[in-house]
Formats: structure tokens, C-alpha cells, sequence
């Protein structure tokens, strides 16, 4: 008796803590399980090779010659201890990339050893990756700034991830909103945490009702999706100050789209300083609390 009373007191605080749980959810049952399928492929993709958890480093280059290595001697110094000393260069000319290896140094593109070539940056499609043991790395391009960005496979985040806490899912917060469509294409300025801008291009804005009010946020144009970047009175203490990420469907026939809240997530900057993230553009900052999606996570650079 006295070892069924033991077994009572240690399982009332887990029932009551799970009761809790799926009280605050709320929505049908496929619902929720359409959210947690789509966060669990989330988490999965950050834990990819292209994902966002093994940046250990960013590299802005300067014209002409650019050594690279882990000594402190270099222009570009890659960790200590997961790089030989002296790599080798890149070199910056105009808007053209190459890379000369060192002698007797194992650098590799496609499987292939390396001595000199053309590097491709990510602004024309696929970049050419380099690799050196656990590192791999590329080059990016941000405005006029070329730079080297690169990964660890076995960074300690990756080996220590083990999740996103989100807000709980609330069918609320799938809005079915009007878009507004612009007479032509409008040009938008978009910044990011570089202190820069980046133009980009919109054909209009969402525009939804909560709690009786009115909001509206721009959508950029992505392929067959819509991209927002917004900000919310949650932002710097619940969730990220720099805002979250949103995709939806292009508009129906009517003119509808649907703004699923639950699954809006973290820019990479929450994760890595490495990442060079957009940030809402100023209509893109709601005066309302949204209490859906990802919150902030504290394991990162951040």
C-alpha cells in the first residue's frame, strides 16, 4: 500500500503538468499535429550541414590578397586547432574570387584536392564550398561586401542543440487576412543588423483584424511565397528583439491569404553572429503581442 501511495504522489505532478500542457494548446487535433510536424522539420533543417547551428565564423574581404589560417599572423584567421596554421589566400578582385592553397595542405571542393581556382559566390546560385576536416566554407556576398563564411560540423552548438521552445499552438492565431495589392511593384529598403539597407521588391501588404484592430505588413515577393519580417510588442523579452520570420501562400483567388502565426520563427542571428539578418522594415512593427511561434532562444549568440 504504502509503495502504491509512493507510485500516486510521484505521477500527480506529471498528469497535472500534462493536462496543463494540452489545455493551453487549442485547436483541432490534426491542427496541432500539422504545427509540431512542421517544427520538428524546422528543428531538423538547423541541424543540417547548410543549416544554421555550425557557423563559427564571418570574413569581410579587401581587395588584393587575403591570407587565411589559424595564426594570428593571417588576414583571416580560422579557429585555433580546427585549421593548419597557413592555408593558404584569397584574392578580391573587383567582384571575382580565387584561392590558392599552400603546399601539402588537404583542401578540397566536390571531393577534389585544391590548389588554385575561381571561387562562386552565393549570389549566383550555389557557391563552391571548401572543406578541411569538420570545416567548410564559402564565399557570400552583402551589398558591395564580399566575405568568407564559415561552418564547423562539430561546432559545440550542434552537439548541444536540442530544441526551439515556441509559444503554445493556438488556432487563434491562423488568420485568414486580404492582401492588398499594389497598382505596380514597389521598391523597399530593408535593414539589416549590419547598420546597412538592401532594396528589395514588393507587389503589396497583408492586411488582418485582431481583437477588433486593424494591422497590415509588408510581404516580399519570394518565388511562389510570400516573405514578412515583422516585429511585435513581444520582441526583447519573450521572443527575439530583432523580430521573426513569417512565409505564407501567395493570395487565392479572392484575394486571401492565410497568416499562420504558429509558425513563425527565429532569424540565424539568434543562433550565430555570423548570420547577417534582415530586420522588419518600420510599418512591420506591430503594436500587438504575438503570442504564437518560436520564442527567443538563449543557447546562441545571444
Amino acid at each position: 500500500m504504502k509503495n502504491l501511495r509512493l507510485v500516486i504522489i510521484v505521477l500527480i505532478p506529471f498528469l497535472l503538468n500534462n493536462c496543463v500542457t494540452k489545455l493551453k494548446e487549442k485547436g483541432s487535433s490534426e491542427y496541432i499535429e500539422e504545427i509540431k510536424k512542421w517544427h520538428n522539420r524546422r528543428i531538423e533543417n538547423l541541424k543540417k550541414e547548410n543549416g544554421w547551428l555550425n557557423l563559427v565564423g564571418l570574413y569581410w574581404l579587401k581587395q588584393g590578397e587575403n591570407k587565411f589560417g589559424s595564426s594570428s599572423k593571417n588576414d583571416i584567421v580560422f579557429p585555433a586547432g580546427e585549421a593548419p596554421k597557413f592555408i593558404g589566400s584569397f584574392t578580391l578582385n573587383g567582384s571575382n574570387v580565387r584561392v590558392k592553397i599552400n603546399k601539402n595542405i588537404e583542401v578540397k571542393s566536390d571531393g577534389k584536392i585544391v590548389e588554385e581556382m575561381e571561387l562562386i559566390s552565393d549570389e549566383k546560385g550555389e557557391p563552391t564550398i571548401l572543406s578541411y576536416g569538420s570545416l567548410r566554407w564559402f564565399v557570400i556576398k552583402r551589398g558591395e561586401k564580399f566575405g568568407i563564411r564559415l561552418r564547423d560540423l562539430e561546432a559545440p552548438l550542434v552537439r548541444s542543440f536540442t530544441g526551439i521552445e515556441t509559444f503554445p499552438i493556438n488556432s487563434d492565431w491562423r488568420i485568414i487576412a486580404d492582401f492588398k495589392k499594389y497598382d505596380r511593384p514597389r521598391k523597399i529598403e530593408i535593414p539589416n543588423i549590419l547598420g546597412s539597407a538592401e532594396i528589395d521588391s514588393t507587389s503589396g501588404e497583408v492586411v488582418f483584424k485582431k481583437n477588433n484592430k486593424t494591422y497590415s505588413l509588408i510581404a516580399l515577393d519570394e518565388g511562389n511565397l510570400l516573405f514578412i519580417i515583422f516585429g511585435d510588442k513581444t520582441n526583447g523579452e519573450e521572443t527575439y528583439g530583432g523580430g521573426r520570420f513569417l512565409y505564407a501562400n501567395k493570395p487565392d483567388s479572392a484575394g486571401k491569404v492565410i497568416l499562420d502565426f504558429n509558425k513563425a520563427y527565429n532569424p540565424p542571428c539568434v543562433f550565430t553572429k555570423y548570420a547577417t539578418c534582415p530586420l522588419p522594415p518600420e510599418q512591420n512593427h506591430l503594436d500587438l503581442e504575438v503570442t504564437a511561434g518560436e520564442k527567443m532562444f538563449h543557447g546562441g549568440a545571444h
